[in-house]
């Protein structure tokens, strides 16, 4: 099967929202109306069910995939504004049952949204928006044509009108961008998603050949329009890996800003490789082959039940192609397939473990709304997860309303943190056992530094991390689930390859939380060479030549029932950093036994 291309380093995408064509033509008999009746509703919005609470967490990049901050994004009532990571988070937004929309707005861009389907769980969207960039200057009175370089391009009969219906007299600039269906980042710079109301008010799901976005703007940077009764020609390039599957007709179809789906109005006619149609009015236009569309949900669990969250979930249909989104932690995806259609369901983890589907099966037809259950057996390399912990502020306060991203090879999962709690569940590769943690707290505009970690399999406590970032370096331990203690100052971290008390390297690790030194922590390390990244156990002084970590000489720490272990993994050159995460069980001087968990984030000295 062809290989499902993903998006590493962003957030991951929890619905269906682009349909990639494939090599199968769509007939005639398919791409009609039909006999049939429908059942069609009094009112479009009946389709989306009642209004339901549900929680979104998201991110906005451009189109270098950079985030952007500032960015107002509205759902319902409910507004929020993207951080410096270009995250959001809006909890309980109203939503209703099948249809959930969510704008995002910010001057300098096209406006950009996303619509979905939403689940039960944290909704993960990602949206990139498209540079307001100027493509031509027109001006009113004059019949003109802006081109661009595909070979997109827009005519005008030089009558425009302002927002509030009066004529505008002026400099025109035009704002103009293709969408390419075959584009792997389409689906984040799409409005909404592939779902649209025809011609008689019935909803459909939409095969793209192609989108042209465009907006006007006068002198003073207000937006414009075409005058009543005046019209343009649009004209949007067919890919050639399409030109097989293009019908010499097609329906036109433009996005309702307001109301986040895309509505039919008149159609496009194929002159060579190009769509050519006629409209009345700006924004996205679209050329798309309809088809009746059901909402699928499907779930990912193990065999004993338990979720899958994180996996990439295909359908793939011989009509219309292939339709794909992430599951949520508890597992979902949902979405609007083809009715009436066999479909192959694939299930993936991301491309850097590899391009074999994890499960595949086929389901369908569907003529109904449907729950689909698939269990997931793990291939040898792969390894489940689970990362946990506890973010607080600076002041050692639960984070309400924040989240945490965990780097892993080229993948960035972003989970929201649930009263001062997080979990974040993928599976990994057996050959690379390090990833990275950061956490924001997105309502005071705080964050931690960007940690380091080993698995410890299958669970991995990574403990308490604070959002301090004036703090550049840090050791912090929590002893018997009591207060977390912090190390900030006087913080000195050095290696030498070669250690007094061992045959290899050694690190000295020493810091002193305020300026009496009430607070005093003193690591040593006897490192493996010459692999000194990788888990530890403690280490005794009576056994010079073993390797391992020591911390007793501060925390009254014995040898007696010593069951800490260290994960050493980064370890920088001078001036980079060094990161160490230790946690379990151990007896102090006075034989009492406790728990300890800790975290060292230090700048090497040498």
């Amino acid at each position: 099967m062809t290989r499902i291309k993903t998006y590493p380093n962003f957030i991951l995408i929890v619905l269906f929202s682009l349909l990639t064509l494939t090599s199968c033509q769509k007939d005639e008999a398919n791409t009609s109306e039909g006999e049939q009746q429908e059942n069609i509703p009094d009112t479009f919005t009946e389709y989306f069910g009642n209004t339901i609470s549900r929680d979104f967490i998201g991110t906005v990049i451009d189109t270098n995939k950079n985030p952007i901050e500032g960015v107002t994004i509205t759902i319902g009532s409910t507004t929020a504004t993207t951080d410096t990571n270009g995250v959001f988070i809006i909890n309980n937004a109203n939503v209703k049952q099948r249809f959930g929309y969510i704008k995002a707005e910010k001057a300098g861009y096209i406006h950009g949204s996303r619509a979905v389907v939403p689940t039960s769980g944290t909704n993960k969207v990602n949206i990139m928006l498209l540079a307001a960039t100027v493509v031509g200057t027109v001006n009113s009175g004059t019949p003109q044509t802006v081109t661009m370089g595909n070979g997109s391009s827009v005519s005008f009969d030089g009558n425009f009108i302002k927002e509030d219906g009066s004529e505008y007299t002026g400099a025109i600039d035009v704002i103009m961008h293709r969408l390419d269906p075959t584009d792997e980042d389409m689906p984040m710079q799409m409005p909404g998603m592939l779902y649209a109301e025809n011609e008689d008010g019935a909803e459909r799901m939409l095969q793209t050949l192609g989108m042209l976005a465009i907006e006007l703007r006068g002198t003073n940077g207000e937006d414009l329009n075409l005058a009543e009764d005046s019209t343009s020609d649009i004209r949007i390039p067919v890919d050639p890996s399409l030109m097989a599957i293009a019908p010499a007709t097609i329906p036109l179809w433009y996005f309702d800003e307001v109301n986040g789906y895309w509505k039919e109005e008149g159609q496009a006619t194929l002159q060579g490789s190009m769509y050519i149609g006629t409209v009345s009015h700006f924004s996205f236009w679209n050329c798309d082959i309809p088809a009746e569309a059901i909402t699928l949900c499907v779930t990912t669990t193990d065999q004993d039940n338990n979720a899958y969250a994180n996996l990439l979930v295909s359908i793939t249909s011989t009509t219309f192609g292939t339709t794909y989104g992430y599951t949520n932690e508890n597992g979902e995806v949902c979405g609007f397939v083809p009715s009436g259609e066999t479909l192959e369901l694939n299930v993936f983890t991301y491309d850097f473990c590899g391009e074999n589907a994890l499960a595949t099966q086929t389901i369908g037809p569907f003529t109904s709304d449907t729950n689909t259950p698939i269990t997931v057996g793990l291939t040898s390399d792969l390894i489940e997860e689970t990362v946990f912990g506890t973010f607080n502020t600076c002041n050692g306060n639960a984070v309400t309303d924040g989240y945490v991203q965990l780097r892993y090879g080229t993948q960035t999962f972003t989970d929201a943190v649930n009263n001062g709690t997080f979990e974040v569940n993928l599976l990994r590769c057996e050959s690379d056992n390090t990833f990275a943690i950061k956490g924001s707290d997105y309502i005071n505009l705080q964050s931690t530094d960007s940690i380091s970690y080993t698995f410890t399999t299958p669970l991995t406590n990574i403990g308490t991390i604070s959002a301090c970032n004036t703090i550049t370096e840090f050791i912090q331990y929590t002893i018997d689930d009591g207060d977390t203690v912090f190390s900030i100052d006087d913080i000195s971290a050095n290696f030498y390859l070669d250690g007094q008390n061992s045959n290899g390297p050694t690190l000295d690790i020493f810091g002193s939380g305020n300026a009496t030194g009430t607070t005093c922590f003193y690591m040593y390390g006897a490192l493996n060479d010459p692999e000194y990244l990788g888990t530890y156990d403690s280490y005794s002084f009576n056994n010079p030549n073993d390797t391992g970590f020591f911390i007793g000489e501060c925390l009254s720490v014995s040898d007696t029932n010593n069951n800490i272990v260290y994960n050493l993994s980064a370890l920088g050159d001078v001036g980079d950093y060094i990161d160490i995460n230790f946690s379990g069980t151990y007896e102090d001087f006075n034989g009492l036994a406790h728990t300890i968990t800790g975290v060292v984030h230090v700048l090497r000295d040498n």
